[in-house]
């Protein structure tokens, strides 16, 4: 009978200090995170198509600011027996011509010939001014994000008929000077060619205008959300004259992340962006935003969500004071660290999810694992409790909606007239964003959101 006595109450007694006591502890084996060597995820590749505008007055101011005075020499007499300067007299004009630009330049010409014969040195020199305007037609194309033309001289008109002094008599010498204009034609030409493409390098505007957009930014501070965009491939389509603007597509390959946590580091490299040509850019932009939780930081916001909050059942509760997360052979591991009826932390694991509706963060086909549900059977029944379960679920989401709001109120700005350097200006819009998929890294949760828009750049005014 002793024996028997003594084996209830070594059975009974543990179940009495539960019932009776307002604190027991749980110490459950604690799941440990897969260790996967790989960590990257498989980020999705957007494309922003940015139309390029660019004035001919912009070209033509750039030009003005290239040519001036002195812009053509020749000194050598010999060789075709006239030395020549010429000088820019008036800001050159741009006009476009059906699909080509004429050039405007006045200008004032100094020249010396060397007519006669060198036949026992019965030759002779004669200097002359003068003043007029000749006019450049150039086909224009961009190569190396350098615009270039292909210029032909297509006619000069003199002010006054060119003329030199014989006898005290003036003598037209048109039928001399156009014949020895003829000459340094392809030389003029190629002059303006190479002033219009030293002035019209779009290269670092374009660059500077990819490096402005892809250094991270903060989307929201009470979330610690950052924007970053990582340039990878610039696509350029021919330039076409019309309407007297200078137009071509680019397309910019891209891929975009939203972080949370610590401010990401810049990952702009000009040496490392491809730039290709193509025959044809899409119009529209399409995003793929990769919304990039840490387990840090996801848990330390889903910790607020618990702030201040019991779980109830009968005379029992809890409190959680603190979540941690991690992944686990595809799942997430929710870690509870609790105090009150029950002392210690249990597990929970389920499968990441997106509510479109609310654009929340939450965790489906949530359980207890298998060794926290086989202690709490001896300890804590009531916890297993689905009610007990369900509540908890509804506090381990996070929401991204305002993220995703705030992300695209703080997007607006770049594309409503912003101007990320003088006389550089870029416009769009955007349309809502979309959810895609969530994956799981090592380190974080990722969120896969769409969106699409369109943009523009227009380069007017620079300096």
């Amino acid at each position: 009978m002793k024996k028997i006595i003594a084996s209830l109450f070594a059975f009974t007694l543990p179940l009495l200090l539960i019932g009776c006591s307002t604190t027991s502890k749980i110490e459950a084996l604690k799941p440990e995170p897969s260790v996967n060597t790989k960590i990257a995820y498989n980020n999705t590749t957007s494309f922003v198509s940015m139309p390029l505008e660019i004035s001919l007055n912009e070209i033509e101011n750039q030009l003005n600011k290239s040519l001036n005075g002195l812009i053509y020499e020749d000194t050598n007499l010999e060789d075709d027996k006239t030395e020549m300067k010429i000088w820019k007299t008036a800001p050159i004009k741009l006009i476009d011509k059906e699909g080509k630009v004429e050039t405007v330049l006045p200008l004032k010409i100094w020249a010396k010939f060397k007519y006669g014969t060198d036949f026992m040195g019965l030759n002779d020199t004669k200097e002359i001014e003068l003043n007029g305007t000749i006019t450049l037609l150039s086909n224009v194309k961009l190569s190396n994000w350098k615009m270039s033309t292909d210029s032909k001289i297509k006619d000069y008109n003199w002010t006054e008929s060119p003329s030199i002094l014989v006898a005290g008599k003036k003598v037209p010498i048109t039928y001399i000077i156009n014949p020895t204009l003829s000459i340094f034609k392809s030389k003029m030409a190629k002059k303006i060619d190479e002033a219009i493409e030293a002035s019209c390098d779009f290269k670092p505007y374009v660059l500077n205008v990819i490096k402005t957009i892809s250094t991270p930014f903060e989307v929201n501070s009470q979330y610690e959300t950052w924007f970053k965009l990582n340039p990878i491939e610039v696509n350029v389509t021919d330039a076409l004259v019309s309407k007297s603007k200078i137009s071509m597509d680019l397309g910019l390959k891209c891929t975009m992340q939203t972080m949370i946590g610590q401010k990401p580091n810049a990952a702009f490299n000009k040496d490392a962006i491809l730039f290709k040509s193509a025959d044809k850019i899409a119009d529209k932009t399409t995003a793929t935003v990769a919304a990039v939780s840490t387990y840090e930081s996801a848990s330390r916001i889903i910790t607020k969500n618990f702030q201040g909050k019991e779980f109830a059942s009968g005379k029992r509760k809890i409190v959680i004071q603190k979540v941690d997360l991690w992944a686990k052979d595809g799942r997430m591991i929710i870690a509870l660290e609790m105090t009150g009826s029950l002392n210690g932390t249990i597990y929970l694991s389920g499968i990441p999810n997106y509510n479109t509706t609310t654009k929340e963060i939450y965790f489906d086909q949530m359980d207890y694992v298998l060794n926290t549900k086989g202690l709490l059977t001896k300890t804590a029944n009531w916890l297993l409790q689905g009610v007990i379960l369900k509540k908890i679920q509804e506090n381990c989401k996070y929401s991204i909606k305002e993220n995703l709001e705030e992300g695209k109120k703080n997007l607006l700005p770049y594309l409503s007239n912003y101007s990320p350097m003088k006389g550089v200006f870029v416009n769009g819009t955007l349309n809502d964003f979309e959810f895609e998929k969530v994956e799981l890294t090592n380190n974080a949760i990722i969120a896969f959101i769409t969106t699409s828009g369109k943009m523009n750049v227009k380069i007017e005014g620079m300096e």
